[in-house]
């Protein structure tokens, strides 16, 4: 039996102890180890395979997986044409996922986490019929690593939005200057040529979001939905920035007659685009700097994407250019359409600043065969 002395210090080292872990929990670097340690420990936490016997983290969130509440939906579309609409705010939607980046997987095992997914990017509800039809258009070359990075992250993300999707990669062709903006316009039109899709998301390929709350569907007023990044320290960098990743309808699009072909190399098409969607009568829209967060992946300078240096002058002359320099004068010529379980690669030569060369000459087999056509 223990004595009533050895009871009281007992109790009072039970009351010590006790405050010790208050005062532990209280500072903030202990709060952020348990914050960082408990999703480990859970079951659901985000992983990305990363070839036998190893795992490799991909997310941490207060949400979960990336992946997480998309084994509630069925694993076949429903037969007939009954589906009623989804609704307003999908019930998948958890808030803010805090992405941590990895790459060793491949495209085969996004694959296999997508099984919804069909040839060419494409998705629909499986239960519902999607109230928003959205392409994904990205302007590209060389990033095959980036690109499979935000496809792990950007497939997930739409489908717990209950979107009808569809993902077009448009492949800059050659080895001269990159022309972003110019490439979003060419996206747009073949988008469009395969379907009416009701909001068009012009998205870089090194940006990752952060928030599903972040809705993938356009406004009333052209959206600048990349408002937060990480390298700008989750804030606007100035007013009238546009760049990263922004929305449009076909009909916003067609008001500011698209975006300028003219400006090869890095800088300057963003800030364009900004004055363009000014001087057509609109506005910017933009979510709150909680839910428009994006992750950078960290990357050097492309080759071929050099800083142009005739930006700044080219931004003074918008007001004049913006209607003769857009969507009513891109020049290109489609080399190829693949269709990727993933994504639509759509190859292009865009020619140079000099304009668009002169198709290359058919085959000799090719011109043969014309000519015995045409006798």
């Amino acid at each position: 039996m223990f004595s009533f002395q050895s009871k009281k210090i007992y109790l009072f080292m039970f009351m010590g102890i006790q405050l010790v872990v208050i005062a532990l929990l209280s500072r903030e670097a202990y709060k952020k180890r348990v914050t960082y340690f408990i999703p480990i420990l859970r079951k659901d936490n985000a992983s990305i395979p990363t070839g036998r016997n190893q795992t490799s983290t991909a997310v941490v969130a207060n949400g979960g997986d990336v992946y997480a509440n998309l084994s509630r939906l069925s694993k076949a579309h429903s037969q007939g044409e009954n589906l009623t609409y989804c609704p307003k705010t999908s019930p998948l939607i958890v808030g803010r996922i805090n992405v941590r980046i990895h790459s060793n997987f491949t495209m085969q095992e996004v694959q296999r986490k997508n099984p919804l997914v069909v040839r060419g990017g494409r998705y629909r509800p499986p239960d519902c019929e999607a109230r928003h039809r959205t392409a994904i258009i990205i302007p590209y070359r060389d990033r095959e690593h980036h690109l499979k990075v935000l496809l792990y992250f950007l497939h997930p993300f739409l489908q717990r939005q209950q979107l009808n999707y569809g993902f077009y990669v448009i492949h800059q062709a050659g080895n001269y200057t990159f022309n972003r903006a110019k490439l979003m316009n060419v996206g747009f039109r073949e988008a469009m040529k395969e379907e009416d899709w009701d909001c068009l998301f012009f998205h870089d390929v090194d940006l990752i979001p952060e928030d599903d709350r972040n809705t993938y569907m356009c406004d009333t007023n052209p959206k600048h939905a990349a408002i937060a990044m990480d390298k700008f320290g989750y804030k606007l960098p100035y007013k009238m920035y546009f760049g990263g990743v922004s929305a449009l309808s076909p009909l916003h699009y067609l008001k500011m007659n698209g975006f300028p072909n003219n400006y090869w190399g890095w800088g300057g098409e963003d800030d364009d685009i900004g004055v363009r969607v000014s001087l057509a009568g609109m506005s910017i829209s933009r979510p709150s700097l909680k839910v428009g967060r994006y992750k950078m992946i960290k990357h050097k300078l492309d080759k071929g994407n050099d800083v142009n240096p005739k930006r700044f002058n080219m931004l003074a002359k918008t007001r004049q250019t913006w209607k003769q320099d857009g969507m009513n004068t891109v020049e290109y010529r489609v080399i190829s359409r693949e269709y990727h379980p993933l994504y639509t690669n759509i190859t292009v030569d865009i020619g140079t600043e000099a304009g668009l060369p002169p198709p290359p000459p058919p085959p000799p087999k090719a011109a043969a065969m014309s000519a015995t056509q045409k006798v």
